[in-house]
């Protein structure tokens, strides 16, 4: 089994040993741009007639009710014909575009329905995709088409070239003619020339052939694709998500501390007092050393709240700023940490929430996992992004991936268009590098 998997990917590993100029024309990806290219035509052309006549007669049919339905539905056809091009550009260029913003109409009827589809920008890009596609896509085409077949043709033509004797009773391709003589090629030296300029030509058409193809994925996409602002919404509407269920996530965390620390020993502390007054009167020593043990819960409970409110937003954050909240943070880590915080001006109050919880997280990682024996919290400002890095010399492995903790982190920031970074090798060092929107 080993053996045939070894002989299966010889001949792969050999062709990847060639030049990518000279692996260009026979790899796939040229085949399938080069059908992408030749598809076109015709495909433009049903697009430019479809959409230049469906607008003309809506806009001469204007004056009349007819107008207004008509264009309507030569824009929805077009977005059927736009999901056609997709799936085309999908399967031909690998460019995977998503389908265009629906179209929004706030309420039901035929009214809103033409209204949203009128309004819509998709509808107007899909028109526009086709009138700019077609020119194009002659130019393509004529370019290509012909670069191909000559190509091909003058690299194979000493194979052929037996054919203009036999069947034509010339000699070979004929370069000039006047009626009474011509020049041919025929000598083998000619014959050996005209089949490097084919080689040559084969070799220059595939890279022509990406080119005109990366214009296609930019048209497709940029036309036929949501447009970056419907993107935008949709990243807004999942980040809000993430801060929703994040807020709800430190809701059921701050309730559980409190009922399984504070509340537990509030209450253990309630019945203490209860049974030491009424031992006061039948055992005055007992009733003091349960009220001694009472206070030593209070002191236990107090501790608890103290380290919930830091969790939180500790006070000295909001009073002193992030390098006196980070050098707490950091004398309390079981590891020494070297703390040094480089900010002219404080930013924004929820940046800098987000910036503490995250070393203060990261800090934790250290204190659990990493079995370091330093580490150090670097913060820093440039231009309008906040910029944070913790590292360790601890024993590394660190993923940000899957259900971990760092995970978490990752979709905190990103709601807030921040970035989490991890270089974490086995064996260590780990380096944590956070980014955060400057906001003052």
């Amino acid at each position: 089994m080993t053996t045939d998997l070894r002989h299966d990917t010889l001949p792969r590993s050999r062709a990847r040993a060639l030049p990518p100029v000279l692996r260009a024309p026979l790899e796939g990806r040229t085949w399938r741009e080069l059908c992408w290219i030749v598809l076109s035509l015709p495909t433009s052309i049903l697009f430019f007639v479809f959409a230049v006549t469906m607008t003309s007669v809506s806009a001469g049919l204007l004056v009349t009710f007819v107008g207004i339905p008509l264009l309507a539905a030569s824009f929805a056809a077009l977005r059927g014909l736009g999901a056609v091009e997709r799936m085309r550009a999908r399967v031909l260029l690998g460019a995977d575009v998503a389908a265009p913003e629906p179209v929004t109409t706030g309420r039901s009827g035929f009214g809103a329905w033409l209204a949203g589809t009128l309004k819509s920008g998709a509808s107007w890009r899909h028109l526009l995709y086709s009138l700019l596609h077609f020119p194009w896509a002659v130019f393509g085409f004529c370019l290509v088409v012909p670069l191909w077949t000559a190509g091909w043709s003058l690299l194979l033509y000493p194979l052929w070239q037996w054919v203009f004797p036999a069947y034509a009773d010339v000699n070979g391709i004929q370069l000039y003619g006047d009626g009474t003589r011509g020049y041919y090629l025929d000598s083998p030296l000619e014959i050996a020339a005209t089949s490097v300029i084919g080689l040559l030509l084969t070799l220059a058409t595939p890279w022509v052939i990406r080119g005109l193809s990366s214009v296609d994925r930019l048209m497709v996409a940029g036309l036929l694709g949501p447009s970056r602002l419907a993107g935008r919404v949709v990243e807004l509407e999942s980040d809000r998500g993430v801060v929703v269920d994040t807020a709800a996530a430190d809701l059921r965390r701050i309730e559980r501390d409190l009922h399984d620390g504070a509340q537990a020993r509030l209450v253990a502390l309630a019945m203490d007092l209860g049974l030491a007054k009424e031992k006061l009167a039948e055992d005055p020593q007992a009733a003091a050393r349960m009220v001694d043990e009472a206070h030593g819960e209070v002191k236990v409970a107090l501790q608890e709240l103290r380290d919930l409110a830091r969790g939180i937003h500790p006070a000295v954050l909001t009073d002193r700023g992030l390098d006196a909240a980070l050098s707490a943070v950091a004398s309390r880590c079981t590891v020494p940490v070297r703390v040094e915080v480089d900010l002219d001006r404080r930013p924004a109050a929820a940046i800098e929430g987000i910036a503490y919880f995250t070393v203060s997280e990261l800090l934790q990682n250290i204190s659990k996992h990493a079995r370091a024996t330093r580490a150090s919290v670097e913060v820093w400002r440039v231009e309008d992004r906040l910029l944070l890095q913790v590292t360790d010399d601890g024993r590394g492995g660190a993923d940000a991936t899957g259900g971990s903790g760092l995970a978490g982190l990752a979709g905190r920031l990103d709601a807030v268009d921040g970035v989490l970074a991890v270089d974490s090798p086995e064996g260590g060092p780990t380096t944590v590098t956070a980014e955060l929107p400057w906001r003052s």
